[in-house]
């Protein structure tokens, strides 16, 4: 079994190829995840509408069985009401007197008055209902065509993902493998500086600038010194950018690093 190398044991232009390799790698990973472009978020955000559809939707349902509920209690009072009535007037009937006469129809009036205001409460919650089992066979229909939507995005992700899984979990081993050949300091200012790139290079050669007539940065395009170009194609030791902070190499250092070829 061979002896793992010590990141430390490596000669300067050895982690200068292994950090380019590596941002090689990296980059292919950066350009499947492009495939996916917004779809992972849209699918996300669609699936939040969606959600929130659902919760509407249960919320108008609890609505409509509560007004359903005042409804059955207002029409029991009703029945109530009228047997009570019922019954008053057959007393009313048999009364000695005036008085009694009198305490009944009261009795009487105050029932039909709870018929009225029961009848009342009922065309109220009559009106509710209407509105809230509209209010849900909107809501229904937009949770149906959402859901639709929401499908055929998720089903795009799905062939981009299975599309490129493969490549991307190839990807990701190689590049855990050179990871392991890189010092963690070295490693951690390399994805410092990844992160912090919009291009996300770390690593750039030194290009030369036919209109200005001088080498640049590969990666803000700022003119390198001289004497500082002689060190970068010596490869004696890391040479950041002055101004990006970028790790510079020399051209014929990133010709001898093989690019990456995946199925």
């Amino acid at each position: 079994m061979a002896r793992r190398i010590d990141p430390s044991e490596l000669s300067i232009e050895e982690k200068l190829k292994a950090l380019y390799e590596l941002q090689l790698v990296d980059s292919k990973i950066d350009s499947l995840r492009v495939l996916q472009g917004e779809l992972p978020q849209e699918v996300k955000d669609m699936a939040d509408d969606v959600e929130g559809l659902r919760t509407r939707r249960d919320n108008i349902e609890a609505d409509i069985k509560q007004c359903e509920l005042k409804i059955s209690e207002m029409r029991v009072k009703i029945d109530m009401a009228k047997a009570a009535i019922s019954k008053l007037k057959d007393q009313q009937n048999n009364v000695r007197n005036n008085r009694e006469f009198d305490a009944i129809s009261k009795e009487i009036e105050y029932n039909q008055l709870e018929i009225e205001l029961c009848e009342k409460r009922i065309n109220e919650n009559n009106e509710v209902l209407e509105r809230k089992t509209a209010e849900k066979t909107k809501t229904v229909s937009e949770i149906e065509e959402r859901t639709s939507d929401l499908n055929q995005k998720q089903a795009e992700l799905n062939d981009i993902l299975a599309e490129t899984k493969e490549q991307t979990e190839t990807l990701m081993i190689r590049a855990g493998k050179l990871e392991g050949n890189i010092e963690d300091r070295l490693l951690a200012a390399f994805k410092r500086l990844r992160k912090n790139a919009r291009n996300g290079l770390a690593v750039v050669t030194v290009e030369h600038d036919e209109q200005r007539k001088y080498d640049a940065c590969g990666g803000c395009h700022n003119r390198i010194p001289a004497q500082r170009q002689l060190d970068i194609r010596l490869r004696k030791k890391i040479i950041p950018c002055e101004y990006c902070g970028r790790i510079l190499i020399d051209p014929d250092l990133a010709a001898e690093v093989k690019p990456v070829r995946i199925r």
